[in-house]
């Protein structure tokens, strides 16, 4: 009935200056930042596909799939914003099961936080380096948000943590735009209570140190779907849900009201293969509603380089080793029908 310190890891400060961004990454990520922003500002009709596996396992098939998603960001730029999902943590259910890179930089292996941080912080500075294209994480940890923050153009916040009070006061703080996912129950109080939240000022503790946060007025709504009482997954992604988010942004005073849509978890129904289906009935509600077409900015899908998934010693090059994806000949076909329809 105890924790066993094992050694004293360096703090983000020590990491950043060893693993540094060049002048050229802080001028592409600050164009793309402020790109980024114009959306949930209403003042760019781009919408945004936070795309991409559902988490990073290894280096080399994560860069290829971000290489394939540059050469298609090329072509669609003019309506898309590209922002690839490097997800370094993995969120389990009951603790158990492969956590992500942070933990695991080999998933074969034994734990490793240190060579996790490093790895995790190469992997997004090679995404902004070669391909100039800065990521998505999830913050899982909000302590460890500072080992990425000078490199993430969007932050989103779990359906299992988006009731917790350090998630939403580190979340006023960061300087990407913070998707609050509706939490797993559905109660959309609960996530519009976070936007509230992320969005104000707090002093509070955080790394021992006491800070006070400005507030982060792009902090938004993700749907993610949700599990009803009689354990069955349903769905939050239609018309009438988003007229409904809509509505209560429409009652609170909340800066830059913003919905993405993850098309896969329980608005699935976790059939990977149903997100072709549900991005094209998005976008179609969008182009029925005014309203709805300027509140949802953009759609999270997940997508690697295979169909569906694999256990991690099957060694299956861009299959995901936890939730089931989008292969690549699929996710190509539905971003050009998403450009095509916008």
């Amino acid at each position: 009935m105890q924790m066993n310190f094992h050694r004293k890891l360096p703090i983000p400060q020590e990491v950043k200056k060893e693993y540094p961004l060049t002048e050229r990454m802080t001028a592409v990520k600050a164009a793309r930042d402020e790109e980024i922003r114009a959306v949930f500002e209403g003042k760019s009709n781009k919408f945004i596909l936070v795309i991409g596996p559902c988490s990073a396992d290894h280096q080399e098939p994560v860069l290829e799939y971000i290489s394939r998603l540059r050469k298609i960001e090329e072509q669609v730029s003019d309506k898309i914003i590209m922002i690839p999902r490097i997800y370094t943590n993995k969120p389990r259910t009951t603790g158990q099961g492969y956590k992500g890179m942070l933990h695991q930089p080999d998933p074969e292996a034994k734990p490793d936080m240190y060579k996790g941080i490093v790895s995790i912080r190469e992997l997004h500075l090679a995404a902004l380096r070669d391909y100039d294209f800065s990521c998505a994480d999830e913050m899982l940890y909000p302590e460890n948000y500072r080992y990425l923050s000078d490199l993430l153009s969007y932050v989103a916040i779990g359906a299992r943590s988006v009731e917790n009070q350090e998630h939403r006061l580190v979340s006023s703080g960061v300087e990407a735009p913070v998707g609050m996912k509706n939490p797993t129950g559905g109660d959309l109080s609960v996530m519009m209570n976070s936007i509230v939240a992320a969005q104000s000022s707090h002093t509070f503790l955080y790394r021992g140190w006491e800070v006070t946060s400005e507030g982060n007025p792009y902090a938004h709504a993700i749907l993610r779907g949700y599990i009803d009482y009689t354990g069955r997954s349903t769905s939050n992604y239609h018309y009438e849900d988003l007229l409904r988010v809509e509505e209560l942004y429409a009652k609170s005073n909340l800066s830059n009201p913003s919905i993405i849509v993850d098309t896969n978890h329980n608005n699935s129904g976790k059939k990977y293969l149903e997100q072709v289906r549900i991005a094209k009935d998005i976008v179609h509600s969008r182009n029925q509603n005014a309203d709805i077409k300027r509140l949802v900015k953009g759609l999270m899908i997940e997508s690697y380089l295979e169909d569906g998934f694999c256990k991690p010693e099957e060694h299956i090059f861009g299959k995901s080793i936890t939730d089931p994806c989008l292969g690549w000949e699929k996710t190509e076909r539905l971003i050009f029908d998403i450009a095509d329809k916008l």
